[in-house]
């Protein structure tokens, strides 16, 4: 009897249940068995093995789909360009009052003649409505801007450095806490609503339940606006597109990289007579034979180490440590630069035996003013034995070339340097092409198309 009992049970059990059984010897069911009970009504049995997991019996079919979702996790984005692709944030007043308006042209459910229940079915509909226009905003805001990790180093680099490191996390999470807490209080004075006995209760709780939400999301309503203002930063960040090649331009403040950006190609820069003009990185393309090439004007560097220097310089040090750029290294040895061409010596050095492997071209401006001396200043070691600096102070690094914007001095012969510069970085990229797998390809040519309709200059 127990055994039939237990067929029956079996029997009606959902069709998507799988189970092989044997009948053993006693009274039990023994699961995975490979022998059938032969009863007439276990003839359309779906059959499948259960295995223990955590002291519970859990379909193998389950087991297998469960274990494929935690084994997969997203993986670092390799393309850049996210930042254009940051949903539009609203004004946080924009928000409320948006929802407000929304919510109090919500009607009551048609039909209802009681003028109770009727008045409490309006003002819970209200409340919920004024909660869910508040919180998809907020929750699209969440869902939609991107894990900090999950982003290229590039990018994750610019959001440290421009915004401040953790800033970026706090707010978004600020954000989704205040989402969380607006429909906490909104589901509570809706619930209170609908159990209104009268017209005049509900009407007071309405109105209770909508100041409450108003003051809720005010209180906090200002990490939206920071929000709005990261979106900002961000969106302007130049697009930098890493299968086209880039040219970075690299020095000390002031020694004239803004003007050659101006000059080799569509970016304008500001250039002015004082340290740290360039405050970010700036944008400029090159088109040579049909063929668009990047240009960046980085911040310039001063002679500390690497714990010491500012955000602005890390910028610089960013660029080179997360994109394939080839280096247009400038030394300025006139002096006019305000720092002494041998502590340019000594930053030139500590950048060229980090990013030694990129392409690489030195250029030495305002020539127009070096006289036949080098320029010596108080700070200066005296050190007649360092035959690599006395040269440098003369002529700056081997095989460096010499330009004047101002003069017009050496552009020509700069121009086709660089072009050859960025061929030559072409031709890399292309090689690495070919030796890439399809699969890689292809996301690669999909970030390249997204990229190419959101390039910018920044200027």
């Amino acid at each position: 009897m127990s055994r039939a009992c237990s067929l029956f049970q079996l029997w009606h059990s959902p069709q998507d249940t799988r189970l092989l059984l044997s009948i053993s010897k006693g009274k039990y069911l023994t699961p995975s068995a490979r022998s059938y009970p032969g009863l007439c009504f276990c003839k359309g049995l779906q059959t499948s093995a259960y295995e223990v997991v955590k002291g519970s019996y859990v379909p193998t079919a389950q087991i297998k789909q469960e274990s494929k979702t935690e084994e997969k996790s997203p993986e670092i984005l390799e393309g850049v360009g996210a930042f254009q692709k940051l949903p539009m944030v609203m004004p946080s007043v924009d928000i409320l009052y948006s929802a407000l308006r929304k919510a109090k042209k919500v009607a009551p459910t048609k039909g209802i003649a009681n003028i109770a229940k009727r008045e409490r079915n309006r003002g819970a509909k209200q409340l919920d409505a004024l909660m869910k226009e508040i919180a998809v905003p907020l929750r699209t805001y969440s869902e939609k801007f991107p894990n900090k990790k999950y982003l290229h180093p590039y990018e994750r680099s610019l959001i440290e450095l421009t915004l401040g490191d953790g800033n970026y996390e706090q707010v978004l999470g600020k954000v989704d806490a205040l989402r969380k807490k607006v429909v906490s209080v909104g589901k509570e004075h809706a619930s209170l609503c609908a159990k209104s006995t009268s017209k005049k209760e509900a009407e007071t709780r309405l109105s209770e339940g909508l100041k409450k939400v108003e003051e809720t999301y005010i209180r906090q309503g200002k990490y939206v606006d920071d929000l709005l203002h990261i979106a900002k930063t961000l969106r302007a960040m130049p697009v930098v597109d890493l299968e086209t090649p880039t040219l970075c331009l690299v020095g000390a403040p002031n020694v004239g990289k803004s003007s050659l950006v101006r000059i080799l190609s569509t970016g304008k820069p500001e250039v002015c007579n004082y340290p740290f003009t360039t405050r970010g990185i700036l944008m400029g393309h090159i088109i040579l034979n049909h063929e668009t090439f990047q240009v960046t004007d980085t911040p310039g560097l001063l002679k500390r180490c690497d714990e010491d220097r500012n955000n602005l310089e890390k910028l610089t040090l960013a660029v080179l440590s997360h994109l394939p750029t080839a280096v247009l290294y400038v030394h300025d040895l006139s002096g006019e630069c305000g720092m002494s061409p041998s502590d340019q010596f000594v930053i030139y050095n500590e950048i060229k035996e980090k990013f030694g492997d990129h392409l690489w071209l030195d250029v030495v401006s305002k020539c127009d003013l070096l006289q036949e001396s080098p320029v010596i200043f108080a700070t200066d070691n005296d050190d007649d034995n360092d035959l690599s600096l006395e040269r440098y102070l003369k002529l700056g690094p081997e095989g460096a070339l010499h330009v004047s914007v101002k003069n017009e001095i050496g552009l020509p012969e700069l121009k086709r340097r660089v072009h050859e510069l960025l061929n030559t970085q072409m031709s890399m990229i292309q090689k690495r092409r070919v030796h890439e797998p399809l699969n890689t390809q292809m996301t690669r040519f999909q970030s390249q198309e997204t990229n190419q309709e959101t390039l910018q200059v920044l200027t």
